[in-house]
């Protein structure tokens, strides 16, 4: 059996959302995570696997029921170096994966810019980094088991259950406990790394060219400026040889400069909201160039040890320009003012029953407040503009969004809820978040 304890309470990274579940468990196996879900079916309970709590959202909220804290069931089970197909535990996270990979000589294909979250709470909300070509982590899942809610083991592919696959790469938790995944990752790779400061309306203008110019494209708009960062990652050839910063400067740039001093003019801002517009052109004004390349997984993340709250929403590619225009407009008028960047990035579109990049070529913009700054008009006047231009909402982050108000945004959102109903009738995995957004099946 699973090790359980009674629990204190539970807190996401940025402390927007806390539950206390009944008791916590656990497992150290796949028998043990089944062992656990029987008995919590047995007292009752619901069932919240815990991951990394980075979700901003109340997704992983465990509220009331069986807490099941993955953390002792990590790591590469299997790599085949020919195919590329690498299976790993699910709570497992990024971090450790990207290492683990990197020793196996393979990498993932893309991957966002945080490596905090687990390899199942990544999948389950649809994290996603930036590439017109290049879809969210979900797209490098080539197969996955659950745990479903009577302690069986279900096994999923695109030829195995398939429509279970397509519901369960994107699944927010709601049919079962991930355990394993199996990830189609790839001969490890080196990019080079482009960043440097630009004009908010030129980068508009030719952020379809970037895109298309470059395997990954991404820029950060300083709220209240007119100016942006933009970053360019691209692949470099198997043998080019590799100039990565300076570990001095590698802790200067990302340590003192992203991290400290940006937490400095946060906190700044949060006791003097009459310095957030200042500062802000400050920050955009010092940043300077920088170039470099090193192993994949280094370029792609960074450390963030500001704490922020976030909400994102995904938006067809072709309403980029015109709801930059409209929230740029609508930043000015705001009740309180932003200290963090907007961030910008795109993804290819797939085929995955709730991705946020289901069906069509995507544009992700998003949106930033300092941890104990208000953030409620920026969020709601963001979201207004995001939803009109026919935006869904990143599942791990803020929004206020329902079953009513999403479920014509996905064309295959009914299918999802039938097998939801089939796979968990009694709502074993459900928590308030997920009845709001998906629905109850009980």
């Amino acid at each position: 059996m699973p090790r359980q304890s009674d629990t204190g309470s539970w807190t996401n990274w940025a402390r927007t959302a806390t539950a206390r579940p009944a008791r916590t468990a656990r497992p150290r196996d796949v028998e043990e995570i089944a062992a656990a879900v029987k008995a919590a079916a047995r007292d009752d309970l619901t069932v919240r696997p815990l991951g990394s709590g980075h979700s901003f959202s109340a997704v992983g909220s465990p509220e009331g029921g069986l807490a099941l804290d993955l953390s002792e069931w990590r790591g590469v089970i299997a790599a085949d170096h020919q195919t590329g197909l690498v299976t790993v535990r699910a709570g497992t996270p990024l971090h450790q994966l990207n290492r683990e990979l990197d020793q196996l000589g393979l990498a993932m294909t893309n991957l966002g810019d945080i490596d905090r979250q687990t390899v199942a709470g990544a999948i389950s909300t649809g994290t996603h980094g930036t590439g017109a070509t290049f879809g969210g982590l979900a797209t490098q899942v080539k197969a996955l088991e659950l745990v479903l809610a009577d302690g069986s083991l279900l096994r999923c592919s695109a030829t195995e259950n398939p429509a279970e696959f397509s519901a369960a790469r994107v699944g927010l938790g709601a049919l079962g406990v991930l355990t394993t995944v199996t990830l189609q990752c790839e001969p490890a790779f080196a990019l080079q790394a482009a960043e440097y400061p630009a004009g908010l309306d030129e980068t508009i203008e030719c952020f379809d060219e970037l895109t298309a110019a470059n395997d990954h494209a991404e820029f950060h708009w300083f709220v209240h400026t007119d100016r942006v960062m933009v970053k360019r990652n691209n692949r470099l050839p198997v043998d080019a040889p590799r100039q990565p910063l300076h570990p001095v400067r590698r802790f200067f740039e990302y340590e003192v400069l992203e991290n400290a001093a940006l937490a400095a003019v946060c906190h700044t801002g949060r006791a003097i909201p009459g310095l957030v517009r200042p500062l802000n052109r400050l920050c955009a004004k010092v940043l300077g160039e920088r170039s470099y390349s090193d192993a994949s997984h280094r370029v792609f993340t960074t450390p963030r040890r500001v704490r922020f709250t976030e909400t994102e929403y995904a938006i067809p590619r072709e309403h980029l320009r015109e709801v930059l225009t409209e929230l740029r407009a609508a930043s000015e008028r705001l009740e309180h003012p932003v200290n963090i960047p907007v961030e910008v990035r795109v993804a290819a579109a797939d085929d995955i029953w709730l991705s946020t990049a289901t069906g069509r070529p995507t544009a992700y913009l998003a949106i930033h407040q300092f941890l104990g700054m208000p953030y409620r008009h920026w969020f709601d006047t963001f979201e207004q503009i995001a939803y009109a231009a026919g935006g869904r909402p990143h599942w791990g982050k803020m929004h206020s969004q329902t079953e009513e108000s999403l479920r014509g945004r996905y064309p295959h959102f009914a299918d999802f809820q039938a097998v939801r109903a089939a796979l968990d009738p009694h709502g074993r995995f459900r928590n308030r978040y997920l009845d709001r957004v998906l629905g109850t099946t009980s």
